[in-house]
């Protein structure tokens, strides 16, 4: 009977410990992040960084480009969608058509910086002649006053955020030209022209690096200055969405995205916070 008695209290204890260790399990939060190639850098540290201080919560980031961003967020496959544009109107009706209501959260700021190959003498470029580039209307350098070669044109997918800015704020939405080589992110495009010193590229500023050149465009450069102030022609808002109002734990993060410490995340990966 003795045994019997100090058998029930030790299976209350197992009991008990599964019990609690089923609620901590059942605690960990999924946070699914995904959208634009050029907030990603900034999306991963903070993730890892927020991850480290609240264990629980485990933190998915992928890139995409901002359309599958947005995509994702009104499939509701993703908590957060990342964007390095604003969200168009009819993105915003098909939203609206299933229950999904995009709430906008500009998180930094950036510059899409013109690149060019490290040895290339260019130091700055009007918007005219980028778009003359960009449009097939300027096909070689020495129409530029430089030695003769020719211009090898890279762009983004039509889901990329940066194309559909650089669109906007560059050529003035005409359409790039057929034989551009188009590139699936920042990185590939900045490898690419730092590996080809006929190249001309454009990139979010977070991805600058001596391997390859930024030039000026309509003689103002692309620095964190410049980009603040709006001096900088090519300035853009970064964005991160929410279906409504962020709660719980997607609150937690937006909060630490925009806190002291996201701010500190966003200026360590390049980019411009805000004020």
């Amino acid at each position: 009977m003795k045994a019997k008695n100090i058998l029930i209290p030790v299976m209350a204890i197992i009991i008990a410990a599964l019990l609690f260790s089923s609620q901590g399990f059942a605690s960990s939060k999924q946070i699914t992040i995904k959208g634009s190639t050029t907030v990603l850098p900034i999306a991963q540290a903070a993730a890892e960084a927020f991850m480290d201080k609240n264990p629980a919560v485990r933190i998915s980031v992928q890139g995409g480009g901002s359309g599958v961003g947005i995509t994702s967020l009104i499939e509701k496959t993703c908590d957060i969608a990342n964007s390095s544009r604003k969200i168009k109107d009819e993105e915003i009706a098909k939203a609206q058509a299933v229950g999904v209501v995009a709430n906008e959260i500009p998180i930094a700021m950036d510059g899409i910086a013109v690149i060019v190959h490290p040895s290339n003498t260019i130091s700055s470029l009007s918007r005219q002649q980028i778009k003359d580039i960009y449009t097939g209307k300027i096909s070689d350098w020495s129409e530029l006053g430089m030695r003769k070669g020719k211009i090898v044109v890279l762009s983004r997918d039509t889901s990329s955020g940066t194309y559909e800015a650089f669109e906007n704020l560059a050529i003035n939405k005409e359409k790039v030209r057929p034989d551009a080589l188009i590139n699936a992110s920042n990185q590939a495009i900045a490898s690419t022209v730092g590996n080809t010193p006929g190249a001309i590229g454009y990139i979010g500023h977070g991805y600058l690096s001596k391997k390859v050149k930024d030039v000026s465009v309509d003689g103002v450069a692309c620095t964190r200055e410049n980009i603040l102030s709006g001096k900088y022609p090519l300035s853009r808002p970064l964005f991160m969405y929410t279906n409504g109002k962020p709660v719980g734990d997607v609150k937690a993060f937006i909060d630490f995205v925009l806190g002291p410490q996201g701010k500190k995340i966003v200026e360590e990966e390049g980019f411009v916070g805000l004020k």
